[in-house]
């Protein structure tokens, strides 16, 4: 397996022994009319060319390397199933493919699902027969569709702005895994500090002994058992409590068999609380130091070329001083967010909603059954400490924002998890939201100051949109975007971001310092998110460059970022 590109199992909090990765060369075609189907692509015994999976057709990793607009595409390949294998179940697992999606299995459809983010999965043991067997998959998307969700694709031909390349298809990782007749289907996490204790509650397939069993650095911390059909709850009484925090992710081991079926997982202790304009995590207040993360990567674009390269990522951004990110128009992959639980490192998790016509009651429903896929793939998740479905929803053409759609999926969010606030959308135009934030990349560092200094003197939070919105002065708010400062390598003359690019290093840490120094020392603010950790394409605004080498001494952003600010404890 060591061979597979992205060979590492791709849920490690839900993590079984008999599992297949499918990642690797496929057959693949092209399909610009959006007719193969019709012309019999299904039976047909020769294909065009192959594509390394789960690497987009647009990326140089998948050999493929097609930029211009793709339409529809086609993925075969066969794969070799026991008679072991097929006694009990087996699931087809996807972990992103963008957008819409058809799977057959031996020529006969198996499962669709729309959504460009949402990992999903099927049951496909009844189209499966011992010996070889062949699965093709059909993605279908329009980027330039209204009612499509795109978050960062360009919608014109080439890059512009903050706007890059797109993804086509597979960009996940693909693997079946098999499970017994009786099974765990899912099951939620409900960590409790004060108290020492986990709550677990779980759907099964039929009915049998369910185990829970935790453990912490190899030493057992308690467990549970009960009769379970259907669905289960329980909880274990830790025998020692090891607080999840901020830089420090300690996480227990935890074990949950039913019958034959076996699921090695993990969780933190910790919980989030918002109090007055304070944002606990155990009960203390910490102050956010986030940093834009948008999850793209030269070669691969979406998908990160290795799992080393996604912990890079967080390392990178720790070592400036910061000690979370907003993981920006984009859902990203659980090996990224299970490196985030490792690491100690915060992410709100958010959505790729760019795109979408939200002047468009229609979007709703284009969006809010992906969106529950979302929450509740990553609700155990002990590094996300927050949910964000929008960002900068603008007016369109001059139509304004369907205010039912934001109220109805934060309402709907917040019925999936109470244990976490909800933005309802970052920036503008907010409808009903637990936290207010705004965006602001005002380059004058006296102008930011000045500005919400007013927060804390007349309890008035800056707002470049009073007619559309304005803070209530209760409760918690940030500012969630701000910076951009554009730093280019060489003469750029493509070059992209925000207000006018210092002329020296000296001048880029002289503003930097005192933008974020105004956030800092402003103890009515619970944190700020720098716009951005890395460039992309053309957008030259990171602390470091597209591959990743820095720009500056990182330890001078380290000292800048790191410092106790006016909020925490």
């Amino acid at each position: 397996m060591i061979n597979i590109p992205r060979h590492e199992h791709p849920d490690p909090q839900a993590e079984r022994a008999a599992w297949l990765n499918l990642n690797g060369e496929w057959d693949f075609e092209f399909d610009f009319g959006n007719s193969k189907k019709e012309s019999g692509i299904i039976d047909r015994k020769d294909w065009e060319t192959k594509i390394v999976v789960p690497f987009c057709p647009e990326s140089k990793l998948s050999g493929i390397e097609y930029t211009d607009f793709i339409p529809a595409v086609w993925y075969r390949r066969t794969v070799d199933i026991t008679a072991e294998q097929l006694k009990g179940n087996v699931l087809l697992h996807f972990g992103a493919v963008d957008y819409e999606t058809t799977v057959y299995i031996n020529g006969k459809k198996a499962g669709y699902h729309r959504g460009g983010y949402a990992s999903f999965k099927f049951d496909v043991t009844e189209y499966l027969t011992e010996g070889e067997n062949t699965i093709i998959v059909n993605a279908v998307d329009d980027v330039r569709n209204t009612l499509v969700p795109r978050g960062k694709q360009s919608e014109e031909l080439k890059s512009h702005g903050c706007d890059y390349t797109r993804t086509t298809g597979i960009w996940q990782t693909v693997w079946l895994e098999f499970v017994p007749k009786a099974y765990i289907k899912s099951f939620k996490l409900y960590p409790d500090y004060i108290n020492g204790v986990i709550a677990i509650s779980a759907v099964v397939e039929g009915d049998g002994e369910f185990t829970a069993s935790a453990s912490y650095e190899g030493k057992a911390m308690g467990s549970f058992s009960k009769k379970a059909v259907s669905t289960i709850t329980g909880e274990i009484k830790l025998d020692e409590i090891h607080l999840w925090e901020v830089g420090n992710g300690r996480l227990y081991d935890l074990e949950l068999t039913f019958g034959e079926d076996k699921i090695k997982s993990y969780f933190g202790l910790r919980n989030v609380k918002l109090d007055d304009y304070k944002f606990l995590i155990n009960g203390k207040s910490v102050f956010q130091r986030l940093v834009l993360d948008q999850g793209f990567y030269p070669d691969g674009i979406y998908t990160a070329p290795s799992d080393e390269a996604l912990e890079n990522d967080v390392k990178i951004s720790l070592a400036v001083g910061f000690n979370g990110a907003r993981l920006h128009q984009k859902v990203f992959e659980k090996r990224f967010i299970y490196h985030c639980d490792r690491l100690g490192y915060i992410v709100w998790g958010e959505y790729g909603n760019w795109g979408l016509d939200w002047s468009d009651e229609r979007a709703l429903e284009a969006m809010l059954t992906e969106w529950c896929e979302c929450v509740e793939r990553d609700f155990n998740h002990p590094s996300i400490i927050g949910w964000c479905p929008f960002n900068e929803t603008w007016d369109i053409n001059g139509r304004k924002q369907y205010d039912s759609i934001l109220r109805t999926i934060y309402r709907v969010t917040k019925h999936m998890d109470e244990t976490r606030p909800c933005i309802d959308t970052s920036g503008n135009f907010h409808v009903e939201t637990d936290i207010y934030d705004v965006h602001d990349y005002e380059q004058d560092y006296h102008v930011f100051k000045e500005n919400y200094d007013k927060l804390m003197t007349e309890n008035v939070l800056y707002e470049r949109f009073p007619d559309r919105q304005m803070y209530s002065g209760k409760g918690c708010a940030w500012v969630s975007e701000y910076g951009g400062l554009q730093w280019s390598r060489g003469d750029r003359g493509d070059a992209w971001g925000y207000g006018n690019a210092p002329k020296t290093e000296e001048e880029l840490i002289e503003r930097y310092a005192g933008l974020t120094d105004a956030l800092l020392d402003n103890y009515r603010m619970f944190g700020f998110c720098y716009t951005q950790l890395y460039d992309i394409e053309q957008e030259q605004n990171g602390l470091y460059y597209y591959d990743r080498t820095p720009k500056f001494d990182t330890e001078i952003f380290r000292k800048i970022n790191s410092r106790k600010a006016a909020i925490e404890d």
